[in-house]
């Protein structure tokens, strides 16, 4: 029978441990006496306690499950692994070791264990090669010594960034930045996604760096990872999506694919972190909406866990504008019962808002309408960026709020 060790900020919070019913989490007691019983610091879905409820068996599982990537990439990296796709204990053993967040996930009984972390330094034919295998070794795990994991459809690299340059994380050294390459379907796509991350940055919703960078002739997004701080015990901060805290799994981060909604989210920044956060996620929502990123899904929307068992809204990230591209133009959310992009008004994110318990909805929304105008006016996207990407951002957010009062107004449509 198998049983991986779950290390947490460095020190050990649980086992999992396979039986005849699948497999399970078990709570270190030493990490229930340090944390209380009852600690939302692994996961809000999955407290420690001594003794956990049989019947929340399902919610442990799925929250480790949550942990690896989906689809195509998942599918690949089990094939590499010899594995079926949906063994979650034999996917963590071998790419459990640099996951989103601030866990560690390994089998202590495994040969060469306990490895010690260590980063090999990168030159740009090495990052090009890498970014190139990408559909073929998800993440970079392209030798043993690989051993990461993160969600998402994607193609992406991880790396870690050290004072010599860039580097691979080796046996479990935590990588520090993602790196996109770019799709051949969607030329613009990264460069899109540049720009929304810099809309995002002007208004205070994120604070991490993103930037385009070329290796040995091809170009990259790069994308600092806010999981990543030096100054934490292993240097990583723990996260945990809107899947894993609600129990959803796979597409069911969509909510016409059965997740509850923004609502369900803003219940839990409420009861679990403050008002606050409900204004950040009505921030987050209607810049969204605004620079068309449609894909707000619940693996996009994060709480951060800290070390001191508090926890606090994640910075928005994957901030992707979408709307001129040939893809459904649904939200990925409903907003106040309507989920056709042009059709979100004013109104609805207000009503959104006030339907979760935010003050003062109304002025969240225009504030942030606005500061998305004065980004576009005073930010410009790089070159390879949609033509129109600036204009398109401008005349939703300006429609939007032309629609104050006149609910029948849909927001405008992308050139």
């Amino acid at each position: 029978m198998t049983e991986l060790a779950v290390d947490l900020y460095g020190t050990r919070v649980g086992m999992l441990s396979e039986g005849r019913g699948g497999f399970d989490f078990h709570a270190d007691p030493d990490a229930v006496a340090r944390y209380g019983a009852g600690s939302g610091i692994l996961s809000f879905a999955v407290p420690l306690v001594s003794r956990p409820r049989p019947g929340d068996a399902p919610l442990r599982r799925n929250f480790f499950d949550e942990v690896l990537p989906e689809g195509r990439a998942r599918a690949r990296l089990t094939g590499n692994a010899r594995l079926a796709p949906d063994y979650t204990v034999g996917m963590l053993a071998r790419y459990g070791r640099d996951v989103a967040g601030a866990l560690t996930i390994w089998d202590p009984t495994a040969p060469g264990e306990p490895r010690t972390p260590t980063s090999q330094l990168a030159d740009a034919t090495r990052v090009r090669h890498l970014l190139e295998q990408v559909r073929s070794d998800p993440l970079g795990n392209d030798s043993f010594r690989r051993m990461s994991s993160l969600a998402g459809v994607q193609d992406k690299i991880v790396l870690a960034r050290t004072d010599e340059g860039w580097a691979e994380p080796l046996d479990g050294y935590p990588s520090t930045h993602i790196l996109k390459p770019v799709v051949p379907a969607y030329p613009s796509l990264i460069f899109d996604e540049e720009y929304g991350a810099r809309i995002a940055r002007e208004l205070g919703l994120a604070a991490f760096d993103t930037w385009i960078e070329h290796f040995d002739g091809i170009s990259a997004l790069v994308i600092q990872r806010y999981d990543r701080d030096a100054a934490s015990p292993d240097g990583r901060l723990h996260q945990e999506d809107f899947n894993q805290v609600l129990g959803m799994s796979g597409d069911a981060k969509y909510e016409d694919h059965g997740h509850p909604g923004l609502a369900a989210i803003a219940r839990v920044l409420r009861d679990r972190i403050d008002r606050s956060a409900m204004e950040q996620l009505l921030r987050l929502t209607t810049m969204s909406v605004a620079v068309g990123n449609l894909d707000m899904h619940a693996k996009n929307i994060s709480v951060l866990h800290l070390p001191d068992d508090r926890a606090r809204l994640a910075p928005a990230y994957d901030i992707v504008p979408q709307t001129h591209l040939p893809v459904d133009q649904q939200f990925a959310f409903a907003i106040d019962g309507v989920s056709h992009h042009e059709a979100i008004t004013f109104g609805n994110l207000v009503n959104e808002g006030v339907h979760w318990g935010v003050r003062d909805a109304a002025d969240v929304v225009e504030s942030v309408l606005v500061g998305v105008r004065h980004a576009v006016a005073t930010e410009r996207p790089l070159p390879g960026a949609h033509f129109s990407l600036a204009e398109d951002i401008d005349r939703i957010a300006r429609h939007i709020l032309e629609s104050r009062g006149r609910e029948d107004a849909p927001v405008a449509a992308p050139r």
